[in-house]
């Protein structure tokens, strides 16, 4: 990504919003807690400044409210670290949009205040932002499990940042100080290896931050959540606990990645051509579930995609997934080899239009085509808002011949995520004073909560919020603190924060109507027209239909012409606008955009 100015982060000038929706001004608690903590609310602030130097801050930027772009800042003492920094991926209605970021304005001129930046693991969601988030800091350093630093560093040095922090490389159980806080690392299962919860002791009291978990018993890595680390801090006394809400409306348990092997092996069993399985780059553990199957059933591996390619070298390099080098060809070996002796591994699973899939749902991509006989798995689930992206994707795969697979036909993903009595075990072996759920949409949120009170925390200790609203701790007590910038920042290829909802409004008409152009040649001596109207149209009508009433349309505006004569050509092109869509609205029932341009010679 190429570098932007620290004022693009979150609009065009420094204190601007620009780029989303804006979030409530109230905040989002159940009723109680509410009526608690609102009579200590009123008092606010300057901006960017706690209240008291010994009220502890807790400030999501991003992760509550949504699915993405999770960003958690905690302050004491005019000292912050930030727990994560990912994006998010644009619904169908942000037209152009390559994704979100969070808002990073309270950072702004906090540089030196910045202890360090905690990475929990490598997903998109969880790191995607750190190259937005170095345009806005800098000399900050990071601190992250093996696996997750390194994939850091990949995506820091792609957007030209790394030169801006220090990657410092600490396994789950470290222990160490960054100002009033000390900082322990706790192993948590995930769907991706080195994932890691936090806790953060703090002269006001012990936070835990789950980071995203699944209390899975049979994980790949063969390596479970320290439950011995969970309870001997739920002993020590926890003020507050931050968890994962993703699958509060879940009962039961989330299965274990161990649970979907036996539906790999009936796919490659039954695949009589070639497999591609299309899964997000950073899902090591199922790239190694898959991989090994494969080499079960004798077929050569192919990757393809930077992502997925940085992905695998990376794990492999550092011992988190094995594949024998001979196992691995590359495209032009594969495409040589008999059909039945292939797995490729490739990036779509979302229906990313740029993804592998998606050009190869398409026939844009170069290396390699879809054939009947292929078979294709998409092994994820989609993301919110990416259900219709997916379903097309899938639509021109069987179009194209190919057998596809997704989650509703066979068990071929499972969610990295904890259900109902896996966060009501968390809550028991935490037992914190306090509670907030994060990471999901509200709806999540308030059904963790409902969760929490049901595992007996008062109502009144829960607080379900949105980004931007602030939380205070002092002496034990929590209150509701001041609301701060947290709006969805665009980012579309190089521009940040440049593209707003208007924008996006204005992209989705014109995908809608489509456009007409009507060019006006005058005559400067008599005023008339000197020619015909020109008139050029883009996905209004097809042009056997165009061609139809093309006639029908110059001449209404030859005659409107000659009839307003003498009238003032601003004013004249306006109305030819709107006698041009009042046409269209009226023989096709749609309302294009019309643009007039008129000259004189």
């Amino acid at each position: 990504m190429s570098e932007q100015k620290e004022q693009k982060i979150s609009g065009k000038k420094k204190g601007q919003r620009t780029g989303a929706k804006q979030v409530k001004e109230t905040p989002l608690v159940p009723q109680k807690v509410s009526d608690t903590l609102q009579d200590k609310s009123n008092k606010k602030a300057s901006h960017g400044k706690l209240q008291k130097e010994q009220d502890l801050l807790i400030l999501p930027l991003g992760g509550l409210g949504e699915v993405g772009r999770n960003m958690m800042i905690v302050g004491f003492q005019n000292q912050y670290l930030i727990i994560d920094c990912g994006v998010q991926f644009p619904d169908n209605s942000m037209i152009g949009v390559d994704y979100i970021i969070p808002d990073m304005h309270f950072l702004q001129g906090k540089s030196k205040q910045i202890l360090g930046i905690l990475l929990t693991h490598g997903h998109e969601d969880h790191i995607g932002g750190l190259p937005h988030l170095f345009d806005v800091i800098e000399n900050v350093p990071i601190f992250a499990t093996p696996l997750t630093a390194g994939m850091a560093e990949v995506k820091l040095a792609r957007g030209g940042k790394l030169a801006k922090t220090k990657i410092n490389i600490k396994n789950a159980g470290d222990a160490w100080d960054l100002g009033p806080f000390h900082i322990e690392t706790f192993h948590m299962t995930h769907s991706i290896p080195d994932g890691v919860g936090l806790a953060i002791t703090t002269p006001a009291g012990l936070i835990v931050h789950s980071g995203d978990y699944k209390f899975d018993q049979t994980p790949i890595d063969h390596w479970p959540s320290d439950f011995g680390k969970l309870s001997e801090l739920g002993k020590r006394g926890v003020l507050v606990l931050l968890s994962d809400s993703t699958n509060a409306e879940r009962p039961g348990t989330t299965p274990s990645e161990m649970d979907i092997n036996k539906a790999f092996e009936d796919v490659f069993a039954e695949a009589k051509g070639r497999v591609i399985i299309s899964s997000f780059a950073s899902l090591i553990s199922r790239l190694q579930q898959v991989t090994t199957i494969a080499r079960r059933h004798r077929r050569k591996i192919c990757i393809v995609g930077t992502s997925m390619i940085d992905n695998v070298s990376l794990a492999t390099k550092l011992g988190y997934i094995k594949i024998p080098e001979d196992s691995i060809v590359s495209m032009e070996e594969a495409l040589s080899l008999p059909d039945k002796e292939v797995l490729i591994l490739c990036t779509g699973s979302q229906g990313e239009p740029t993804s592998i899939l998606g050009r190869l749902s398409t026939g844009k991509y170069n290396a390699f085509s879809i054939k009947s006989g292929d078979t294709v798995v998409f092994s994820s689930h989609p993301i919110p808002g990416n259900e219709e992206n997916v379903s097309t994707v899938i639509n021109r795969l069987f179009r194209m011949g190919a057998n596809v697979i997704y989650h509703s036909l066979m068990s071929v993903h499972v969610s990295g995520h904890a259900c109902q009595e896996e966060m009501k075990l968390l809550l028991n072996l935490i037992r914190p004073k306090y509670f907030i759920p994060v990471h999901g949409e509200l709806r999540h949120l308030y059904q963790q909560a409902k969760i929490g009170m049901y595992m007996g925390i008062p109502e009144q200790n829960i607080a379900v919020i949105e980004n931007g609203q602030s939380i205070i701790f002092n002496h034990g007590k929590m209150r509701l603190g001041d609301q701060y910038p947290a709006s969805m920042v665009l980012v579309d290829g190089s521009n940040v924060g440049d593209i707003n909802f208007d924008v996006m409004r204005d992209r989705e008409k014109l995908a809608e109507g489509g456009i007409v152009i009507i060019t006006l040649l005058f005559d400067k001596s008599s005023g008339g027209l000197f020619k015909e109207p020109r008139i050029q149209q883009y996905g209004v009508l097809a042009e056997k239909e165009m061609s139809e009433i093309q006639e029908e349309l110059k001449k209404a505006i030859i005659d409107f012409c000659i009839k307003n004569k003498n009238s003032n050509k601003n004013n004249l092109e306006k109305d030819v606008e709107q006698l041009i869509r009042k046409y269209f609205y009226n023989s096709i029932r749609r309302t294009p955009w019309v643009f007039v341009n008129s000259f004189s010679v």
